[in-house]
């Protein structure tokens, strides 16, 4: 029997490429789920929920899925960094990946810049610059905010590195700080860079997407993968075998 798969968010943009990519894998879309809708119902129809809605939902969709035992996937960004952490403990009761990139492509970009971070010392400036369409609605993306928790983590770092754009007389810049930048318009799908910058040279990492196709492909793989999984939280480092 074919992976029957609920999607949330179905009237969005990334809602819609989820709907194709799951019929293109040969699994049943058994809900498309929206504001509105009877989640509950929805939810216990399927095998595996796939959330890329608002992250003012995703407690009561994570709730949702523990009430009924269905594994998760979620893709929705945004979430404050004290509410996030709560929700990933309730997540942990069941097989949940939750990832801000689905792409194959932005997973080699962590693993790379993970990389990067460890062998680059504190005399290689880093800046992680991030660009998506006008019509996002949260700044930094998701991808973006999990760049910069590697390089935080790398350089045994805390958020109050972080420098969220530069305005004024700000000074020279310090060895210990990690920029990031947001730039919003047109209809750019997701260009995400890491930049290491020292004296003399500069490294610079770079995807670019130009089709959502590429999220939604991974978010189908990601819950075909949870199908035998014990409960807890993954992300698409483990769906990918890149750990």
């Amino acid at each position: 029997m074919s992976l029957r798969i609920a999607i949330i968010g179905a009237k969005g943009r990334m809602g819609q490429a989820n709907i194709a990519a799951a019929m293109e894998s040969g699994a049943s879309v058994v809900a498309a789920l929206d504001q509105g809708d009877d989640l509950a119902a929805g939810i216990a129809q399927a095998d595996v929920v796939i959330d890329f809605s608002f992250h003012a939902a995703t407690a009561n969709v994570i709730r949702l899925c523990a009430q009924h035992k269905k594994s998760l996937v979620i893709g929705t960004t945004g979430h404050p960094a004290e509410e996030k952490k709560h929700l990933l403990a309730e997540a942990a009761a069941i097989p949940c990946v939750w990832s801000g990139n689905y792409s194959v492509g932005v997973n080699l970009l962590f693993a790379l810049t993970r990389r990067a971070s460890a062998v680059l010392g504190s005399d290689y400036d880093a800046e992680v610059v991030e660009m998506h369409h006008r019509f996002k609605k949260d700044a930094p993306s998701g991808t973006a905010a999990r760049l910069l928790e590697i390089i935080l983590d790398e350089r045994k770092l805390t958020a109050d590195a972080l420098r969220h754009g530069r305005e004024g007389i700000t000074g020279e810049r310090t060895s210990t700080e990690v920029g990031i930048h947001a730039l919003r318009g047109g209809d750019v799908v997701g260009d995400h860079t890491v930049m290491f910058a020292a004296l003399g040279e500069r490294i610079e990492l770079t995807h670019k997407a130009s089709d959502r196709g590429i999220f939604a492909r991974g978010a189908v793989r990601a819950a075909q993968w949870l199908a035998d999984k014990p409960a807890g939280v993954y992300d698409m480092q483990d769906v990918l075998g890149l750990k």
